[in-house]
């Protein structure tokens, strides 16, 4: 490797400086104190596991983003997880077995083949909650809030959700008799809202009349209040599943009016994020200016199964590094820190020990350092007066020799 290149990052794997890292930190600390107000325990998974773990239930749909490698004591394949939400279902149904709902939250680093969009990292710092034995319209209701809350510690404003529900288009493609490989083109062009494309797939498929009408009207059902009124016009004809499924997004968004009236709610009911393991309402939460999202979740009842205990679930996720940029915890650099001499004298450490214990950041000279103060931060220095420390402006101290 040319050695001028040798501190370049592969792409999409990113790094922190200290002033980043800082506010990421204060971040991090005061969305886990949160949840913990809303009872979410903290859990810490694995970064690397056996891959069969690690790709069961909600983890299959994570396949291509995994990194795969051979491991050198068992000859067995691991995988570097890519999502934390199989880890903690995996937890819930195996580990905890509780039969009252069970709240967990998480905070790691995962690693991804490829950036998905989400947040333009392969390497995020997700960030999330999960609420497990609950199936009802009270705990997706639950999760949306706490994932706005979320993003307004982050300081994120201007927050719009888009709400959605996987059920109606999985109901509608069984109805209509598509195999594996027919719902996964159709399932493609519906998330570009590609109309003549989905138009020339269900001629293709030989769609009846009716259910082709259908088809072609769920990508257009996006927008405010009116398309849940549309919805239930234009797909009058669909499985009980579908009206069940869009009473339901109207429940949801009834109790959101309640607990968040000033959330801009929208609807998509072709939205199909993680339509492989989620099983009912999907969300995702948006900001003015970003064309991506910055917090989804949704739905995956009975993903436990495979893990030996099926429980409903719900949860969102978001990457931590995504909330700081965008939000109010700005990359603050170190500048009011106590520079103290390097030397022993009576009662300096003990001063130190006092200014440490109160949160001061206080830095020890080193013998023989170069360089300005200024550059490790330290605006002040301790100096000695009579039989006290006392704190000096940086400018105004007289260093002794």
């Amino acid at each position: 490797m040319n050695p001028n290149k040798t501190w370049l990052l592969p792409e999409g794997i990113d790094e922190l400086l200290p002033a980043q890292a800082r506010a990421l930190e204060g971040l991090r600390r005061e969305l886990l104190d949160m949840y913990a107000t809303w009872g979410y325990q903290m859990v810490v998974t694995p970064f690397i596991e056996f891959l069969d773990s690690l790709l069961t239930g909600t983890g299959r749909d994570l396949e291509l983003q995994t990194f795969k490698l051979t491991d050198q004591s068992s000859g067995r394949m691991l995988g570097v997880r890519a999502d934390i939400t199989p880890q903690a279902a995996r937890i819930d149904a195996h580990r905890l077995r509780h039969e009252a709902p069970t709240r967990l939250c998480y905070i790691g680093s995962v690693l991804r083949t490829r950036s998905d969009g989400f947040s333009g990292s392969r390497s995020p710092l997700q960030i999330g909650a999960e609420l497990y034995g609950h199936a009802g319209v009270a705990s997706d209701v639950e999760i949306v809030c706490l994932t706005i809350a979320t993003l307004r510690i982050a300081g994120l404003r201007g927050i719009y959700l888009d709400l959605g529900h996987v059920g109606i288009y999985r109901s509608l493609a069984e109805a209509a008799g598509l195999d594996e490989r027919q719902e996964a083109a159709l399932f493609e062009a519906l998330q570009r809202k590609a109309s003549a494309e989905i138009a020339e797939l269900v001629d293709e498929f030989g769609v009846e009349k009716g259910m082709r009408r259908m088809l072609l009207a769920l990508a257009e059902l996006n927008g405010g209040e009116e398309v849940l009124p549309l919805a239930r016009k234009l797909l009058a004809d669909a499985p009980s599943a579908v009206l069940t499924a869009i009473d339901y997004v109207d429940a949801v968004s009834a109790s959101l009016r309640q607990r968040l009236p000033d959330l801009p709610v929208h609807f998509d009911l072709a939205e199909l994020r993680a339509y492989h393991y989620q099983t009912g309402v999907v969300f995702a939460a948006f900001v003015p200016g970003e064309g991506q999202e910055v917090a989804r979740g949704g739905r995956y009842d009975e993903i436990g199964k495979v893990f030996g205990r099926a429980r409903p679930a719900t949860g969102f996720s978001a990457d931590l590094k995504t909330l700081m940029r965008l939000g109010s915890h700005a990359a603050v650099p170190l500048a009011d820190a106590i520079l103290a001499p390097g030397e022993t004298a009576p009662g300096l450490q003990a001063r130190i020990d006092e200014l440490r214990a109160a949160g001061r950041v206080v830095i020890g000279e080193l013998p023989g350092q170069v360089g300005d103060a200024s550059q490790m931060g330290c605006a002040h220095r301790l100096q000695q007066q009579g039989d006290d420390w006392v704190i000096v402006p940086l400018e105004q101290s007289t260093k002794k020799r």
